[in-house]
């Protein structure tokens, strides 16, 4: 008598037709060179598509997410290896990717829906900064102080003299990222965020999957272990932590202004900011500019010792395109900012740009039994 075969554990996604067309294509893009959880089919519900995949954490394929493990790690200095390995998998990853499928192609042969939609003359980030309606508190008084005047200002960072110019760094985002110019190009994931990476490696969420720039790649990834995953998501987004990451740890600790000073007369303004993270999201940090410098920068087509100067456009989009500035808090957004000038002036800056301040672990004693609820 023939044993029964075990079902395989379901993971839904309910999307609408057009958002569910692209998730099945881009999984049939990743698929050919991504370790990704099996499709298992696609039915209509009322308007709506169910998408259904193989769970990778039911069936024991997996065990966590990269975010999870980050701020696991930050509390168990013995996850911090797992942590590295987890990166590595994902810099192998795409440079299988690069193997299979890479080709010089234009940005418009590519998905559009995380940079020439929102670089587009009227998107989002025109709308956001460039309206002449965002204003900031003003530093001593709180008076409101629109982001518009502060164009031309010397913007002095912990002590470095930058430019603080909205317009022009969304105008050359715009020229670098026109829809014709090339770039070196795989079927990737498209958005390597720390909600969708699995320990050990398979590549979750497919909208954004097709061809993509690897620059673009690094450049998402990248900011979000500096910016995004461990402050501005846990910070303004996080039902989008409480829905993906079973465990969503608050971070250890976040970026935060330290001081700042707005003098009219001589169009400066001032800031001096402090980016502390745990040994977890470091590891992170650490491993992923390690490998951008050894092979990943060199198989996207990008100087290794200049990839900051060569990626700066994408960060720019990744930076401005993704929170809201009106729901920013005014230290926030000239954190934000000064992140964004910083990346206008690689060659100044330097490795300032990707520098953090760690912290030591805060140990597996501070966790309680809430860390552990599923979400």
């Amino acid at each position: 008598m023939s044993t029964p075969t075990r079902p395989v554990p379901v993971f839904r996604k309910v999307l609408d037709p057009a958002t569910a067309d692209a998730e099945v294509r881009g999984w049939q893009a990743a698929a050919h060179a991504l370790p990704v959880p099996e499709l298992l089919g696609r039915v209509q519900l009322s308007g709506k598509h169910l998408v259904a995949y193989e769970d990778v954490f039911a069936s024991g394929r997996c065990t966590m997410l990269l975010g999870d493990l980050i701020a696991t790690a930050e509390r168990a200095p013995s996850a911090v290896p797992r942590v590295t390995t987890l990166i590595d998998a994902v810099c192998d990853s795409l440079l299988d990717a690069v193997a299979a499928s890479g080709r010089r192609a234009p940005l418009a042969a590519c998905v559009p829906g995380l940079y020439l939609d929102r670089i587009q003359p009227g998107g989002r980030i025109d709308t956001w900064y460039l309206s002449g309606r965002l204003t900031l508190p003003a530093p001593r008084t709180d008076d409101p102080l629109p982001l518009s005047a502060l164009t031309g200002h010397t913007f002095v960072v912990n002590g470095t003299p930058l430019r603080l110019d909205l317009p022009t760094a969304v105008r050359e985002a715009r020229e670098a990222l026109h829809p014709g110019h090339h770039w070196l190009t795989a079927l990737t994931q498209g958005d390597p965020t720390e909600p969708n990476i699995a320990d050990p490696l398979c590549w979750l969420d497919f909208e954004y999957a097709g061809r993509n720039a690897l620059a673009g790649d690094i450049a998402v990834l990248l900011w979000y272990l500096l910016g995004m995953g461990g402050w501005l998501v846990p910070t303004y987004q996080p039902d989008v932590y409480a829905r993906t990451l079973p465990l969503h740890l608050s971070p250890v600790a976040t970026p935060h202004l330290q001081h700042a000073e707005h003098d009219e007369r001589h169009r400066r303004l001032e800031i001096r900011y402090a980016w502390p993270v745990g040994l977890g999201r470091q590891a992170a940090i650490t491993r992923l500019l390690q490998r951008i410098r050894a092979d990943l920068a060199p198989a996207a087509g990008l100087n290794p010792d200049r990839f900051l100067a060569q990626i700066r456009h994408f960060l720019t989009l990744r930076i401005l395109g993704v929170i809201p500035p009106t729901r920013l808090t005014g230290p926030d957004l000239l954190l934000l900012l000064a992140k964004l000038a910083e990346a206008q002036h690689p060659e100044t800056v330097s490795t300032v740009f990707t520098h953090t301040d760690p912290l030591p672990a805060t140990g597996p004693d501070d966790w309680t039994d809430d860390d552990h609820a599923p979400a």
